[in-house]
Parts: C-alpha cells; sequence; structure tokens
C-alpha cells in the first residue's frame, strides 16, 4: 500500500497536468503593493433620470407617495413642465412653457390647499385619505351652493342647475382623478370605479343624508317630511340609459385590438370621446327640455 502511494507522489506530471497546474496557479490571490482600498460611492445622475423614467412607465400607485409636508409644499409651489417625459430627445430636461406657468397660477391656491392634507406616510395612508375626503365635502358642498345662487341669479330652475352646474362642478375633480388613476394603474378599474363610486357618494350623501337628516327632524317635531319627486324620476331613468350604453362600449372596448377600455389606436379614443361627449349632452338636453316642460316624462 505504502508502495502504491509513493508511486503516484512520485510520479510525473504530463505536459497537459503541469500546464493545468501554471494555469490554476495563475488564478491564485496574490497580495500587492497596495493591500488597502477607498471606494467611494457616488450618485449618477443619468442613471436616477432612467430609473424615474421606469417607474413613472409602471404601476406608480404601489410606488407613488409623499414623506413629508415639506415635500408637498415645495412640489405645490414649484412650477413643472407638463407631460409624462421630464426631458426631451436630446436628453436635456425640459424647461416648464408660458403655458405651465399660466396653469400653476390659476391652480397654486388649490395645490397649497391640498398640500396640508398629511402625507401618505403617516397611519399607512389613513390620515390622507380622512382628509382628502373632509376637503373634497366641504369644497362640493361650496360649488353646490355657489351654482344654486348663480341659478338663482340668471333664473334657471333647480333641477337644470343641478344637471348643468353643480353635476359639472362636482365631476371635474372627478375626471382629473380618473385621469391620474389611469396613468397609474395597468388596468382601467380604478379610474372607472372612481367615477361611479364618486356618483355613488353624490348621491347617497348629498341628498340621502341630507334627507335623512331632515326626516328624524321633523319626525321628531311629529311632521312629516315631505319631497316632491319633481323630474327625479326622468332624469335618473336617463341617466340609467346612458349609462348602460357607456358601460356596454367599455366592455366592448376589452379587446386586444382595440387596445383595451382606455387607450388603444387614436381612431378609437376619438370615437369612445366623442360618443361620450355626446351623450352627457344629450343628457342635458333632454333635462332641460323636461324641466322647461317642452317634452313630457314620466
Amino acid at each position: 500500500m505504502e508502495r502504491g502511494i509513493s508511486e503516484v507522489t512520485d510520479r510525473k506530471l504530463t505536459m497537459e497536468e503541469e500546464e493545468a497546474k501554471r494555469i490554476a496557479e495563475m488564478g491564485k490571490p496574490v497580495l500587492g503593493e497596495h493591500p488597502k482600498l477607498e471606494v467611494i460611492i457616488e450618485e449618477s445622475y443619468e442613471f436616477k433620470t432612467t430609473v424615474d423614467k421606469l417607474i413613472r412607465k409602471t404601476n406608480l400607485a404601489l410606488v407613488v407617495g409623499t414623506h413629508s409636508w415639506r415635500d408637498q409644499f415645495l412640489e405645490a409651489i414649484t412650477v413643472s413642465a407638463a407631460g409624462d417625459e421630464d426631458e426631451d430627445e436630446s436628453g436635456e430636461e425640459r424647461l416648464p412653457s408660458c403655458f405651465d406657468y399660466v396653469m400653476h397660477f390659476l391652480t397654486v391656491f388649490w395645490k397649497v390647499l391640498f398640500a396640508c392634507v398629511p402625507p401618505t406616510e403617516y397611519c399607512h395612508g389613513w390620515a390622507c385619505f380622512v382628509v382628502s375626503i373632509l376637503i373634497i365635502g366641504m369644497l362640493t358642498a361650496i360649488i353646490g351652493d355657489l351654482a344654486s345662487h348663480f341659478g338663482c341669479t340668471i333664473g334657471l330652475k333647480d333641477s337644470v342647475t343641478a344637471v348643468v352646474f353643480v353635476a359639472f362642478g362636482t365631476s371635474v375633480p372627478d375626471t382629473f382623478a380618473s385621469k391620474a388613476a389611469a396613468l397609474q394603474d395597468v388596468y382601467a378599474d380604478a379610474s372607472i370605479g372612481n367615477v361611479t363610486g364618486s356618483n355613488a357618494v353624490n348621491v347617497f350623501l348629498g341628498i340621502g343624508l341630507a334627507w335623512s337628516v331632515a326626516a328624524i327632524y321633523w319626525a321628531l317635531q311629529g311632521q312629516e317630511f315631505h319631497v316632491s319627486a319633481g323630474t327625479l324620476a326622468f332624469s335618473v331613468t336617463l341617466f340609467t340609459i346612458f349609462a348602460f350604453v357607456c358601460i356596454s362600449v367599455l366592455l366592448y372596448r376589452r379587446r386586444p385590438h382595440l387596445g383595451g377600455e382606455l387607450g388603444g389606436p387614436r381612431g378609437c379614443k376619438l370615437a369612445t370621446t366623442w360618443l361620450f361627449v355626446s351623450l352627457w349632452l344629450l343628457y342635458i338636453l333632454f333635462a332641460t327640455l323636461e324641466a322647461y316642460c317642452y317634452i313630457k316624462g314620466f
């Protein structure tokens, strides 16, 4: 046994084995003249810009948020270029245009107002949600009162004022919120659910809560609370029909070659936009004609 081991150890290596051994020894770590190394990590502006672009094109609903009131107020008072891209084709940062400055000064009050909302980091976002709902409710009440006074001033009926000015004033914020939801989510559920949910809140809280308080008050007084239906049945029926048409169009557009419910080819987008706007104008027209007894409702 000992003889066999000595024969193995004393055996000369072949040329291939010597070459493999030499190559293996060349890869050994060797302590050089500089045994210490200092590494300085600096942020790359180009890499950060690329990462920011990638984040904007992904599901922003998972990553967009604010960390402090300071960031919110700085963003509110800072004029930024409109659009999804912060750089032009040459790679340089885009500067705000004249239109961007005009829109900023027209909306800076609302930006600063909503910058008072707690950041999304607080209470896992619940503080931001509750305060936002309260501010939106306050603004909705102010818009409703201003529209009612405006309708009384120019002599419009309350039903016409409600479907034209009040509904339009309360729907404009929903439009921008739906646009933000559509851009920040890979699906259209959030943007569509925002509109339907907002309408439900306007009806159940704006009408149902007020009527409930009035009914309870008059019940405690020993009297009944009566509300005249007026044109409500006709308006609700007409709204339901047009809403069914809109939902049907969205379901039809849920096809790959049409680009989904939102977006897609330019022709589909324009056709859908004009259809929805036309339905809204028809609703206002029929509701106004019925309110002034030009047509007979239900």
